[in-house]
């Protein structure tokens, strides 16, 4: 039958079943968050409603699905006094700023008299397990507060919080949210869902003449990237967060546009008292009269669960469909939190568990040129270390030249870092009106800090007109890190790459300055391997001066050439002594390329090389910044005439158990002995680990004494 053809009781009796069938298939999506049919089947049953309401205008009632868009424009917000005070929460940011809100709650409500018996539900111990959880925790819903008054099941005024006593009447913007019911459920209904929750209906008042809850509106991430989208197609300026669509949109004159931005709500407290003695019980009862409640919240016993809850979230907060900044923690018991009372404008009972801020505000100390792989000029900001996201950070990408421009940044800026969900830091903002005057303005450099080569603009980046010098400068790093040198395990190629491309490092320097938070900022890598790398780099600072030369990467100088070096330029006596770096720098710019002919096995080739390179700007400035990194360099005594490895030669081969071969090197040394890389018939002793190599049958052929590991420890022992 058409609508054009029905008859107005059959109308009548058509609409009370749609707005049913419709309002239950709102209930299982926003509030059972579950679907029995498609979008496109309700939005079906919807326009059957409209075009039969409009058939029979006179059938329409305020509480009818239709109705969620409606009323004219309004030309400013009526105000509603609310008829219990809306609190806000006090804000904690730490375990210790929780604890010391339990504290204080506990020597509030501590009993006075003798005959004053404790509070149901609290101890004296902090995090003190109870026969009945002590808190109910909810998410921290980044959106804006309201309240949504029902007479005799409809609802009939949503408002603001406002000043806490005062708000705004929106009502006909809320009625445009579909997870606002228009009617809560009815009694037999209410009664039918307290059962699944495990109450008993007996005890709650089920059909309340007048029924006052609050919660929260918010927009979901999905709809904020909708509406931002829509502003770039017609070219505005895209709004800064889902929170202030959220609170702007609820307080929009004209409902029309509320309805376009398609907010979402959770509740969470009943002010009217219906029976409910808990705070659990307030939300098994708000998702019973079908109002929908945030399926993440929940008891927790102690405050180590409360611990356990926000850590759990401040992971996990990527994952949900809306903005959270934290948690609420609420004493779950109704009579001890209303005894609690209000301290200004928050509950005694009740506290804000922030998560880290996703932005802060720090000072930029310098800005420095980080050269990648493929040669392009990388500038970074160096900053004083700030916590953003749960990290500290200490780097943030400028990424070229000109978005240095664009944020109008100079060096020694307040600055504002921002970091969410994986995204690395980024600077976002200038504050330049705390600017002091002692700024300075940075510009890209003309030559290439790595290698000298002349800096070409190519697009918005600058590069190195050396083609190969990205390259080189990796390879120097990689070589810097591996055996024999620092020997930094867990920072292999790919690592050293992925930290010059997001610029993090720009020198081998830059590594050992880098704070956990700056590596766990970026995708893939977890606050354990942050931690892990950091521990490894912090414990390869010291090694012995050998090692120290091999690592700087001078051409030509390889292992054996940097033990003669380092066992010609030794200027301590005393075992593991430190030298300093400006002392060996000082050592090598004093001599002459002569004295370095004069150490046995360096020709005048190496000799050259070397002299060169202490000589060269770029690596005095390298050499300076690994000391101010607070990198040691220990030296070995000199050998003794009569120790008793001299003159002794040992080649190793396979692998040891007990130690490494760069560690067996160094006793060796120690001991007066000489290491070689080759099996010579002037070879005193080959000593073979597990799966030895061609040495090994080279020593056998030159009849060379070959000395199996626990031999080789019981020579040092021994010696």
């Amino acid at each position: 039958m058409k609508s054009s053809d029905i008859t107005e009781p059959r109308a009548r009796e058509r609409i009370a079943r749609l707005r049913k069938a419709i309002d239950h298939h709102r209930y299982l999506y926003h509030v059972l968050d579950r679907e029995e049919i498609s979008d496109a089947a309700l939005d079906s049953l919807k326009n059957e409603l409209f075009d039969l309401e409009n058939r029979f205008p006179h059938l329409i009632t305020s509480d009818s699905p239709t109705q969620r868009v409606g009323g004219a424009p309004l030309k400013e917000f009526k105000k509603v006094r609310h008829g219990t005070r809306m609190t806000s929460f006090n804000d904690a940011f730490s375990e210790e700023d929780m604890a010391a809100w339990f504290e204080r709650l506990e020597h509030y409500l501590t009993p006075r008299t003798k005959t004053e018996s404790r509070p149901r539900g609290f101890t004296r111990s902090v995090g003190s397990a109870e026969s009945a959880p002590m808190f109910y925790c909810e998410l921290k819903i980044d959106g804006l507060a309201i309240e949504l008054e029902y007479e005799n099941g409809v609802f009939v005024r949503g408002s603001t919080r406002g000043d806490g006593i005062t708000g705004e009447d929106v009502t006909q913007n809320l009625r445009t949210v579909d997870a606002i019911p228009l009617r809560f459920s009815d009694a037999d209904t209410v009664a039918a869902n307290i059962k699944k929750a495990g109450l008993d209906p007996k005890s709650y008042i089920l059909n309340p003449r007048r029924l006052v809850v609050r919660g929260e509106v918010f927009l979901t991430k999905k709809e904020f990237a909708r509406i931002n989208a829509e502003q770039g197609e017609k070219g505005a300026k895209p709004y800064a967060n889902p929170r202030n669509i959220a609170a702007g949109s609820v307080r929009q004159l004209d409902p029309k546009v509320t309805a376009r931005r398609r907010l979402d709500s959770f509740e969470y407290d009943i002010v009217t008292d219906i029976g409910q003695t808990r705070h659990d019980e307030v939300h098994a009862l708000l998702k019973a009269f079908g109002f929908k409640t945030n399926p993440n919240n929940g008891l927790a016993k102690d405050m180590s669960e409360i611990f356990a809850f926000r850590d759990h979230w401040a992971k996990q907060r990527e994952r949900l469909d809306y903005e959270i900044d934290g948690i609420v923690a609420i004493v779950n018991d109704n009579t001890v939190f209303a005894r609690a009372g209000i301290i200004g404008k928050a509950p005694r009972a009740a506290m804000a568990y922030k998560f880290s801020p996703r932005e802060a505000t720090t000072i930029v100390e310098d800005i420095k040129i980080q050269v990648g792989r493929t040669g392009v000029l990388t500038p970074v900001a160096v900053m004083r270390g700030v916590n953003v996201g749960g990290i500290t950070i200490t780097h943030a990408t400028l990424h070229n030249a000109d978005e240095i421009m664009r944020l109008g940044l100079k060096i020694g800026d307040t600055v504002i870092v921002s970091r969410a969900g994986d995204v690395i830091p980024q600077v976002t903002k200038v504050l330049a009106d705390l600017r002091t005057g002692r700024e300075k303005i940075f510009h890209m450099p003309d030559r290439c800090p790595v290698d000298g080569a002349k800096v070409v603009r190519d697009g918005v980046a600058y590069r190195c007109s050396s083609p190969v010098c990205g390259a080189r400068h990796r390879e120097s790093l990689y070589h810097f890190v591996s055996r024999p040198g620092f020997n930094i395990d867990g920072l292999g190629p790919k690592i050293i790459d992925r930290f010059l491309d997001e610029g993090l490092i720009s020198d081998a320097a830059d590594m050992f300055t880098l704070e956990k938070g700056d590596i766990a900022a970026l995708a893939q890598f977890g606050e354990k391997s942050a931690e892990n790398i950091v521990n490894e780099i912090a414990a390869k600072k010291k090694l012995p001066l050998a090692r120290f030369l091999y690592a700087l990467g001078i051409l030509h100088v390889g292992e054996e050439t940097a033990n003669a070096l380092a066992e010609h330029y030794d200027i301590m006596k005393s075992r593991h002594a430190a030298i300093s770096i400006t002392d060996i720098l000082k050592k090598f710019r004093d001599g002459s390329l002569e004295d370095l002919q004069k150490i046995p096995d360096i020709g005048p080739k190496v000799a050259q090389s070397i002299h060169e390179w202490f000589r060269e700007p770029r690596n005095v400035k390298s050499l300076e910044r690994l000391e101010e990194a607070g990198v040691i360099v220990t030296v070995a005594p000199r050998r003794a005439a009569n120790a008793k490895f001299a003159g002794k030669t040992f080649v190793l081969t396979g692998s040891l158990a007990s130690l490494s071969r760069e560690e067996a090197k160094e006793k060796i040394r120690a001991l007066g002995g000489d290491p070689s890389g080759s099996v010579s018939a002037k070879t005193d002793y080959v000593v073979a680990g597990s799966e030895p190599g061609s040495k090994y049958e080279k020593a056998k052929r030159w009849g060379v004494e070959i000395l199996n590991e626990k031999q080789f420890l019981e020579l040092l022992k021994n010696h």
